[in-house]
C-alpha cells in the first residue's frame, strides 16, 4: 500500500510520479480516440466509450482538434497517428470544406446536409489543426495552412480594430452583428502556433492586439472577462440571461476562459523577449512581458477565488454573475483542463509556490472525480454534486483539452504545444 507522501507525489508538480501519472493519462487519451473519423473524414462525435455517435453532426471544429490532438501523438510516438491526422485533413480538405463559396462549413449532419453559417471559432481550429499537421508532414497541410490563413484574414480579422467577428453566413454575404471572445481566444492560439510554424510574427503582434482589449475589458470588470459584444464592441453584460447554461454563449462570467486567457496571456507575453531577438521591435515600458504575466496572474486568480470550490464542494464551476456569485454550478472538464495548464504555465512563470500547490489540487480532484476509470478519457460534465451529467456536453466528442493538459505543464511555454513537443522543449 502507498503512503500518503507518495499518493501525494503523483499530484506535484516536477516529481517523477506526476510525469507517470500524466503519461499514462496521455496514452489513454490517446486510445480512445482511434474511432473519430467517418468515411469522410469528418469527426464523429464520441460517446462516453469511445464509439462514434453516427447519427450527431461531424463539426469542423472537432475535426481540426482531432487532428492537432493526433500530430501530436505523431511527436509523441502514438502508433496509428499519422493515419488518424491524415483522415481528418482529408475531412477538412474534402466534405467540410465549401469549394463553392470558400471557407469551412461549420459541419455536415448526419444525412450529408450541411450545417449553416461560418464561423470564427471554427476557423480559428482549422488553423491551429493545420498548423500542427504541417509540422508533422502530413501530405496537403501546408496547403491547407495556406488557405486557413488567407480566408480568415479576408472574412474575420478586423485590422482597423485589432479584433475578428464572429459568424458570417453560408455563401458569405451577411456578417452578424454579435462579436464574442470565445473566438478571438481560440484566434489568439491559432495566430501564435502559425507565428511558431511559418513562421511569421504578424500573427503574434495581432495576438498581442487582441489581448490588449480583453485585459482592458478585464481590468475595467475587477479582472472577469465580458464575453458577448455588439457589432461595435460594447459588451453586452445580460447576455443570455434567461439561458445562462448556453453552450457557447453562456451568461455572466466564465471562469474557465479567465483561466485559460491567463495561460494564453503567459504564454504570449513569454515569447515575446525571443520575438524581439529576431525582429529588433523592442516594446514600450507598458507592454513589457513582466506587465503581461501579472495581468494574467489577476484574470487566473480571480476566475479561481471566484469558481474553485465555490458552493461547498470541489470543482470549479461553469459560470458566475459580475459580482462573481455561481449560476450554473456544473464542472465541465475543459475548465479543469486549462486550470491544469494555467497553474503550471504560472509556476514555471514566476516561480510562486501557490501555483504549484494548486496544480496538486487539480491533478487530485482529477484523479478522484474526472478521470473516467470504466470507459477511459474524462467525464465532459459533472454537476455540483460531482456526479455524472450530458445536459451540455454529453458523450466525449473530442480530447483536445485534455490530451493538452498532460503536456503543456512539462513542455516550454513561450512556444505553442506542436512545436515545443516536436522539439522536445521539455520542462
Amino acid at each position: 500500500m502507498k503512503t500518503m507522501s507518495e499518493k501525494n507525489a503523483k499530484y506535484q508538480i516536477d516529481t517523477d510520479e506526476n510525469r507517470a501519472f500524466l503519461e499514462k493519462i496521455r496514452e489513454g487519451l490517446l486510445k480512445f480516440g482511434h474511432q473519430f473519423p467517418s468515411p469522410g473524414g469528418g469527426s464523429y462525435y464520441l460517446g462516453d466509450d469511445g464509439t462514434p455517435w453516427k447519427d450527431r453532426p461531424r463539426e469542423t471544429w472537432i475535426t481540426s482538434r482531432m487532428a492537432h490532438v493526433y500530430s501530436l501523438g505523431t511527436f509523441l510516438g502514438h502508433e496509428g497517428s499519422e493515419a488518424l491526422v491524415d483522415a481528418a485533413l482529408n475531412g477538412l480538405m474534402g466534405e467540410l470544406h465549401d469549394a463553392k463559396n470558400s471557407g469551412w462549413y461549420a459541419g455536415l449532419k448526419a444525412d450529408g446536409q450541411i450545417l449553416p453559417d461560418k464561423q470564427c471559432y471554427a476557423h480559428a481550429f482549422v488553423i491551429l489543426a493545420a498548423s500542427s499537421a504541417t509540422l508533422a508532414g502530413r501530405p496537403g497541410a501546408k496547403e491547407l495552412l495556406k488557405e486557413a490563413l488567407i480566408f480568415y484574414d479576408s472574412y474575420f480579422w478586423n485590422e482597423e480594430e485589432g479584433l475578428s467577428c464572429d459568424t458570417w453566413n453560408t455563401e458569405l454575404t451577411v456578417l452578424d452583428d454579435y462579436r464574442g471572445l470565445n473566438a478571438n481566444m481560440h484566434t489568439v492560439e491559432a495566430f501564435l502556433a502559425a507565428a511558431d510554424v511559418i513562421p511569421n510574427d504578424e500573427y503574434r503582434v495581432r495576438a498581442e492586439r487582441i489581448i490588449d482589449h480583453v485585459l482592458g475589458w478585464a481590468s475595467e470588470n475587477d479582472w472577469r472577462i465580458p464575453e458577448h459584444f455588439s457589432k461595435d464592441w460594447i459588451p453586452d453584460l445580460e447576455c443570455n440571461k434567461d439561458r445562462p447554461d448556453d453552450q457557447f454563449k453562456p451568461y455572466g462570467a466564465t471562469p474557465g476562459h479567465g483561466i485559460e486567457w491567463a495561460r494564453l496571456v503567459t504564454q504570449w507575453a513569454l515569447s515575446v523577449p525571443a520575438f524581439e531577438e529576431r525582429t529588433g521591435v523592442v516594446g514600450e515600458s507598458h507592454r513589457q512581458p513582466a506587465k503581461y504575466i501579472e495581468a494574467a496572474e489577476k484574470l487566473y486568480n480571480r476566475a479561481v477565488s471566484d469558481a474553485w470550490n465555490a458552493d461547498g464542494a470541489p470543482g470549479i464551476v461553469y459560470t458566475t454573475d459580475w459580482e462573481g456569485k455561481p449560476v450554473v454550478h456544473d464542472r465541465m472538464h475543459w475548465t479543469l483542463a486549462e486550470a491544469i495548464n494555467t497553474s503550471a504555465v504560472l509556476y514555471r512563470a514566476t516561480g510562486k509556490e501557490k501555483y504549484a500547490a494548486d496544480y496538486a489540487q487539480f491533478l487530485q480532484y482529477l484523479d478522484e472525480k474526472v478521470l473516467d476509470p470504466v470507459n477511459g478519457s474524462w467525464f465532459h460534465q459533472l454537476d455540483r454534486g460531482n456526479q455524472v451529467i450530458g445536459t451540455v456536453w454529453p458523450g466525449k466528442p473530442d480530447l483536445y483539452h485534455a490530451l493538452q493538459a498532460t503536456l503543456i505543464p512539462y513542455y516550454e511555454p513561450s512556444v505553442s504545444i506542436a512545436p515545443a513537443v516536436k522539439k522536445g522543449l521539455r520542462k
